[in-house]
């Protein structure tokens, strides 16, 4: 088997360093074989065979794909659990894939390790259009808090952004605040003793509410999950008081009343939910949005790319998802590669910034 500890790049995955992340590792549920054994199954022969991957600059000579792609069945990685909105909406679309394809798209969640492991192991893959990888907003926020082993805006190749939503910000009801004033005088009343949940430290949850903290002067104490659906079963089972995420896996809490709904993070209301005030309407300024793409490893065909934009972009346009979506306070996004490139290059910088102020330390 080849070993993908092998491989420059990926020294940190390998004796004395390993041994150093155990900590940050074993904090999101992932020891060191299990890391271990993720990597060397992402570089599996298998995986590497229909070509040679770039090592150390070496130049890559993948064979052309044919024109009768796929030819087998397509593998997506979702680097989330199942329950959280990637999830959630992958279960929507890959049975829509395969019917464009004619191959069956087989949905591979693998959570853990704020989605790195797998990452890499996406980017990483043959580019031969057979193993993809769906990612959210939280892709930009690792971006802007870890030292990776890849380039997130340069190693991969993007291919289409899906959806875009604001943040649906809600509390468990036994919080006593009705809206965000309440929230926020609450806070100040009791520092420190709001806990909120999040998919991961470092994460587009996480990042976006430590803007709302900072910006409306507060302090309140972050949870990290292994992945946004997890979290929410904890705000409804009362856990923590509070998180911020999809509305398309909150949402469906609110109108059941076992969550609060206190704000939207877009700039203004969201027209799926006119009677959630904007957070902006208390904090001037507040402004985040969360969405999902799909990208592929870096040097995948212009060919492959084209084709997958104009199947999601077909797909994205069918009204019954378009309606699906809206009822969840989703806007469908589709267009070129470039937008899904220039919204992950914003976002990055965004995220950044926020890191910087607030002096967030991520274990790596």
């Amino acid at each position: 088997m080849i070993d993908g500890r092998s491989i420059p790049g990926l020294a940190q995955y390998s004796g004395t360093e390993l041994s150093q992340d155990q900590d940050a590792l074993a904090h999101c549920g992932i020891t060191k074989q299990y890391e271990e054994a993720q990597l060397n199954k992402f570089f599996a022969p298998s995986h590497l065979a229909a070509g040679l991957i770039v090592i150390g600059g070496a130049a890559t000579a993948w064979p052309a794909v044919g024109e009768d792609y796929p030819t087998k069945p397509i593998r997506l990685i979702l680097p989330f659990p199942p329950g959280g909105p990637v999830d959630t909406f992958a279960r929507v679309l890959a049975p829509r894939l395969t019917a464009s394809f004619g191959q069956q798209v087989v949905l591979d969640n693998r959570p853990g390790a704020s989605g790195r492991i797998a990452i890499e192991g996406g980017i990483r893959a043959a580019p031969d259009g057979y193993t993809m990888l769906m990612v959210s907003s939280s892709y930009a926020g690792t971006a802007a808090t870890r030292k990776l082993n890849y380039d997130p805006v340069n190693d991969m190749a993007p291919v289409a952004l899906l959806t875009v939503s604001p943040q649906l910000m809600v509390v468990n009801p036994t919080v006593p605040a009705a809206n965000v004033r309440e929230l926020i005088d609450y806070a100040k009343t009791n520092p420190g003793k709001l806990n909120f949940g999040s998919s991961g430290t470092g994460g587009s949850i996480h990042l976006a509410l430590e803007l709302f903290s900072q910006m409306a002067g507060i302090r309140m104490t972050h949870v990290p999950y292994k992945g946004q659906g997890p979290a929410i079963n904890e705000v409804v089972g009362g856990q923590i008081q509070l998180m911020s995420g999809s509305p398309l896996v909150i949402y469906p809490h609110v109108k059941s009343k076992r969550l609060r709904a206190l704000g939207v993070s877009s700039a203004k209301r969201a027209k799926a939910m006119p009677d959630i005030p904007a957070i902006a309407e208390t904090v001037p300024g507040y402004e985040t949005l969360s969405w999902q793409a799909i990208l592929g490893p870096k040097l995948l065909p212009n060919s492959l790319i084209s084709r997958w934009n104009a199947e999601l972009n077909r797909i994205l346009e069918t009204p019954d998802l378009t309606a699906r979506l809206a009822g969840d306070g989703v806007e469908v996004a589709g267009g070129p590669p470039k937008r899904f490139l220039d919204q992950l290059r914003s976002d990055v910088m965004k995220w950044k910034a926020v890191v910087k102020t607030a002096g967030i330390k991520v274990a790596d």
